[in-house]
């Protein structure tokens, strides 16, 4: 393994962990942060801009998955792509405290 197919695998953590609140908060019909709203990450956005947002993060999440080539029988790539998926889950953790909704 190079060490750009663990730079892939840690990012895939980060981008299919963001997906999921975009997601579930697009399909439950509430309205949440994301990089389009206004303020930027910190007004709400629409729902259906959120399941766009949550796509997009699934799509590039998927494609650096691939590109970090993770297997089951390396348990560096899985080790990282996890901590990639528990950084993300952290900020986001942060950054949503006190949104009202």
């Amino acid at each position: 393994m190079k060490w750009y197919h663990y730079i892939a695998c840690f990012f895939a953590g980060m981008f299919l962990a963001n997906a999921v609140p975009h997601f579930v908060q697009g399909v439950t019909s509430m309205p949440f942060p994301t990089p389009f709203a206004n303020p930027p990450g910190k007004g709400l956005s629409s729902p259906t801009v959120n399941v766009l947002w949550a796509m997009l993060n699934l799509v590039i999440g998927y494609l650096l998955f691939r590109a970090g080539k993770i297997a089951n029988n390396n348990k560096w790539t899985v080790i990282v792509f996890f901590a990639g998926v528990l950084v993300m889950s952290v900020m986001l953790s942060w950054s949503f405290v006190g949104i009202q909704r």
